[in-house]
């Protein structure tokens, strides 16, 4: 009887469980609490629904079997995206999951996991609140994570896409991206738009001809936050203001980062369901960098469009962001005589210049260009006599009175037979949509809400089936007959979507079997090397493999998140048997020990400006480091030898082999060894204890006591036949800082050409950073330091006009 009884309760407990995920799966939760799951086969059911309905969460369909875990506006005439939680890719958009198999569910440890079909976690919220964890839509389109004491542990307006929703702060750790585009608050505290392609990264809003101040904008503030009210102001603390048209409450709203580069406020019209443009920050599309790809030209003359020059192509007639490319070769071998220049009225291509000059003649403009293998193109300015020869054919403009023309080097044999602009092709931007403007998504022959999928399924179909078996087989081959590691192997995996795999043939080819050493160090020695393409690189080869290959991984994922003007950029890398190397971009002028206390510090004297400029790019570097990457980054081993000075002698912060990663929500971290070089090193890392980015901060304070005094004052000094000692050393300069005046710091050999101001201010700053850890400035502070004693512009992009 008790054996009939339990088989009834238990028929009764699995018939219940049954019937609650039925219902629960066939209306929309309200909350997913632990151990919940939804799938991707059940797309067509809203999954998590917002109290007051205006926002959905699910898997969202962006082809046959491709799918991302999305929130959307639940009342549109189309489902408009606001958040997705798969990773982002600028080459391929948001990665998606499979329809059968993929699921989003809540573990028992309070993490909210995306699987793909194989089981391999896409996304995952990274939270351990442990038991009773409950997810939540909020009214305000907020997805939420709550523990059981109704602590919010994570959200998702903390990690935003492409859009900004009502009262969702845009902060300093927080950026809306967009493909190549990116809305982020900069260094300086001023909210930018920056175009971060393939090749070339560049900001463009507000324009950086100009400085902050001059385009209404604050650098005076440490707030770095944005955002969009209820009334349809969007405002910043850089002073930054956008007001909707329709401006007022009771209005859906929203600020998005468009395919375009432009980022836009749009408002719902609940009665259509359809979004209109109620305010946008770039008003002439054609300033947006990257619009119509390499080589393209945006074209204002008639109507926003995208074209390419004389002679050229697109790359991909579907697809502006690829640009176009030439019909032609333009070779150093064939003869000068042979190209002809073919008039642009008007015309130009922002940035990226080889050269300029004033006050020539349209005749010598015309040689400089045709005499250099290297220039594709020059912009000519009649009234002043300004040339500007191109190396690169980006940012291309046409405005009707922009006062000069481009010229086209082309081969004379071409097609080309007059120089109207109107022979090129034109892809006019067409916006059908409410909420698409000029430049929008279907400028590029997609839009985004509205795509014809049948040849995409096709052709991904097609693709997919080649690229999975040109990836198994290379993985076999590879991984499988060379017994690499798995460590290895997942590093290989996650650097060959990123940077360019050289053979060790090739580098050993380029750097004509290693012959020019350019320096060397604790990791391995650097070789001058000249590629196929005549590009010149420096190749580091890493001498001790054990030693080596933790630094060289490190090194790898670290330099391939970052990209900034004031840091040094890697190409490439090569993994091959014991060989690791790594290929940075080439340096000209070497490292500044050379001209501060080296062999050039007499025949290549750093002028005070000089100096100033360097000691300012070195901060920026490291504030981008510490607080602007995607990860926290620190150093660890800032000393002159790793600050590379370019031809203009811009500093370029090298070496990251001995850096390390920790996350921004942590406050220091540990290593196994201490690393970094004598002099430079801060005392923590003798006490033991715990690092964090104030080493670099010392460190800096170091390097900035030699700029100033031309000196190797981290080994100590002789003064009166007397040595002095670092920690004396800096207690002298304190005492001459009380007084005010830092002559006798500043380098002899300048014989008195300095300006005081700024040399008290670098004092100033460097004694700071020799503090104790707790007193020590941040790196963003001690750049808004020296940025007010800057007497140039802000930026000094070769631009041309």
């Amino acid at each position: 009887m008790k054996r009939k009884t339990m088989a009834a309760l238990l028929y009764l407990t699995i018939i219940s469980s049954l019937s609650f995920k039925l219902c629960s799966s066939a209306s929309p939760w309200r909350t997913m609490t632990t151990g919940s799951q939804i799938r991707a086969e059940d797309h067509d059911k809203i999954f998590l629904l917002s109290p007051d309905t205006t926002f959905s969460c699910g898997f969202y369909q962006i082809g046959t079997n491709a799918f991302t875990f999305s929130i959307w506006y639940t009342n549109t005439t189309r489902k408009t995206v606001v958040w997705t939680a798969n990773p982002y890719s600028p080459a391929d958009g948001y990665s998606p999951v499979n329809l059968y198999g993929s699921r989003v569910y809540l573990g028992h440890d309070g993490n909210l996991v995306l699987a793909d079909t194989n089981g391999t976690t896409v996304w995952e919220s990274k939270t351990s609140s442990g038991k009773h964890t409950a997810v939540t839509l909020l009214d305000t389109g907020n997805l939420v994570i709550k523990d059981s004491s109704n602590n919010t542990v994570w959200q998702s307006f903390h990690s935003p896409t492409d859009t900004l929703l009502p009262w969702q702060n845009l902060t300093k750790d927080i950026r809306l991206v967009s493909r190549y585009h990116h809305l982020y608050f900069d260094n300086d505290n001023v909210l930018r738009l920056l175009y971060d392609g393939p090749e070339i990264t560049s900001i463009y809003w507000p324009s950086p001809d100009y400085k902050a101040e001059e385009n209404g904008r604050s650098r005076f503030n440490s707030t770095r936050v944005a955002f969009l009210d209820d009334k349809g102001n969007f405002v910043s603390s850089d002073g930054f203001k956008i007001e909707a048209t329709d401006s007022g409450p009771g209005i859906k709203r929203r600020i998005t980062i468009d395919y375009d580069g432009n980022f836009r406020m749009y408002s719902l019209n609940e009665s259509t369901g359809n979004w209109t443009v109620t305010g946008q920050a770039v008003i002439q599309m054609c300033y947006v960098h990257g619009l119509c790809g390499k080589n393209g030209i945006c074209d204002y003359s008639g109507g926003l469009s995208c074209r390419c020059p004389p002679e050229y192509v697109m790359v991909d007639p579907t697809d502006w962001n690829k640009g176009c490319k030439p019909t032609f070769t333009i070779d150093s071998k064939i003869p000068r005589e042979d190209f002809v220049f073919v008039k642009q009225p008007h015309a130009d291509f922002y940035g990226f210049d080889l050269g300029s000059n004033k006050s020539i003649s349209f005749e010598a403009c015309q040689t400089i260009c045709s005499n250099s293998s290297s220039c594709l193109s020059f912009t000519y300015k009649g009234g002043g006599g300004s040339c500007y020869t191109k190396g690169l054919l980006y940012n291309g403009q046409v405005y009707p009175y922009f006062p000069g023309d481009n010229y086209m080097k082309v081969p004379k044999n071409s097609t080309t037979s007059t120089p109207s602009i109107t022979k090129q092709q034109i892809l006019t931007c067409n916006p059908i949509a409410p909420e698409i403007m000029l430049g929008s998504a279907n400028m590029y022959g997609t839009k985004k809400d509205n795509i014809k999928w049948v040849y995409f399924y096709v052709f991904a179909a097609i693709l997919g089936g080649l690229e999975s078996l040109v990836i198994v087989t290379g993985w076999y081959l590879f991984f499988k007959k060379h017994n690499v590691s798995k460590s290895m192997e997942d590093g290989y995996k996650m650097i060959t979507n990123q940077f360019r795999r050289f053979t060790y043939r090739e580098l050993r080819e380029a750097t004509g079997k290693f012959k020019e050493e350019l320096g060397r160090g604790g990791a391995g020695i650097v070789y001058r090397g000249v590629l196929e393409d005549k590009k010149i690189v420096a190749v580091k080869k890493l001498t001790d493999v054990r030693q080596g290959e933790e630094e060289f991984w490190a090194e790898v994922t670290l330099i391939g998140r970052i990209n900034h003007i004031n840091l040094v950029r890697m190409w490439g890398f090569c993994s091959g048997g014991t060989n690791r190397l790594l290929v940075y971009e080439y340096v000209e002028n070497e490292s500044l020990d050379k001209y501060l206390f080296g062999e050039r510090c007499h025949e290549s004297l750093l002028a005070w400006s000089q100096r100033y400029r360097i000691a300012l790019g070195t901060a920026r570097g490291l504030a981008y480091l510490h607080h602007e990457c995607l990860e926290w980054v620190v150093h660890c081993d800032v000393k002159p030898e790793n600050i590379l000075l370019t031809r203009d002698y811009d500093a370029k912060i090298a070496d990251f082999g001995l850096a390390k990663l920790a996350k921004r929500d942590s406050t220091s971290f540990n290593f196994t060894h201490m690393r970094g070089t004598m002099g430079y090193m801060a005392p923590e890392w003798a006490l033991n204890l715990p690092i964090n980015a104030k080493v670099d901060v010392y460190s800096y304070g170091v390097v900035l006591l030699e700029i100033v005094t031309g000196i190797r004052v981290s080994n100590g000094i002789v003064v009166d036949e007397r040595q002095v000692e670092f920690p004396e050393f800096v207690q002298e300069a304190k005492k001459i800082l009380a007084t005010g005046n830092v002559t006798d710091l500043v380098d002899d050999k300048l014989h008195g050409h300095f300006d005081p101001e700024q040399a008290l201010t670098m004092v100033k700053v460097a004694v700071s950073c020799l503090e104790e850890r707790s007193k020590r400035p941040t790196m963003d502070e001690i750049l808004k330091t020296l940025m007010l004693c800057d007497d140039e512009d802000d930026y000094h992009p070769a631009y041309s006009y």
